[in-house]
């Protein structure tokens, strides 16, 4: 039972449940066995409507007002924000001389505005290299509408990764056949080693084409990509020939 419904029923016959409110407690717990109200219930409507209430309603409540969320506030808080966007709430509280919840408030449902965590990208590229490496792409998308198969031919990849001295067996590289009955073959634990070099790799269609180890104690740079573009090429002239 909800209370609008007892309240209304204790104010359509007040009298009565007044000088029977112990009778009438257990006249809703035999009606009502699952939802019957608690006895404080019942006299706190009773009271109520005996002080002269009139509803059911809810009476709403009378909260402080929040002072500190004006428009004054609220554009000052956008400004520092726009200034400077890893600002900290306690920040910009101290800065407007307003509690930190006023700021939530302004930016959360004033602004609109929520925190988010940066997106790793491989590197940071300007408009003009933006724009270069867009031209690129055009230009190798109308090789490839022109001539795919000649273009697949020619066309070349290079990326580099770390290599290991040495690299553990992996569970599905440890798999061995067994019988039912036959115990599981043990292995120790193994890390991968801390030594590693930097590798480069060429490759097409058809496969890895050419692969250059970065010697110990050398650094890549521009003038190291220079020098393995140059072998690439006698490489790659020597393979054609």
């Amino acid at each position: 039972m909800g209370q609008k419904r007892l309240a209304a029923m204790i104010e359509q016959d007040t009298g009565v449940w007044l000088n029977n409110s112990f009778d009438n407690q257990e006249w809703l717990e035999k009606h009502y066995s699952d939802s019957a109200p608690s006895k404080r219930s019942i006299c706190y409507w009773y009271a109520e409507f005996k002080r002269g209430r009139t509803d059911t309603d809810d009476i709403p409540s009378t909260g402080r007002p929040n002072d500190a969320v004006i428009p004054e506030n609220v554009e000052k808080t956008l400004k520092i924000i726009m200034s400077d966007r890893k600002v900290k709430v306690r920040e910009i509280a101290d800065i407007r001389k307003i509690s930190a919840g006023s700021v939530h408030t302004i930016i959360h449902e004033h602004l609109g505005m929520k925190k988010v965590f940066s997106k790793c990208v491989p590197c940071l590229l300007t408009p003009e290299q933006k724009q270069q490496r867009i031209d690129d792409s055009k230009s190798c998308l109308d090789m490839f509408t022109r001539n795919k198969s000649q273009f697949l031919r020619r066309y070349i990849a290079m990326d580099e990764t770390w290599i290991h001295h040495f690299t553990p067996e992996s569970n599905r590289q440890s798999a061995e056949w067994h019988a039912a009955g036959e115990s599981r073959p043990k292995r120790p634990k193994a890390q991968q080693s801390a030594g590693k070099i930097m590798t480069s790799v060429f490759w097409d269609t058809h496969g890895i084409i050419f692969i250059d180890y970065l010697q110990k104690g050398q650094t890549i740079n521009s003038d190291y990509y220079i020098v393995l573009l140059e072998r690439w090429s006698v490489y790659y002239i020597a393979l054609l020939e």
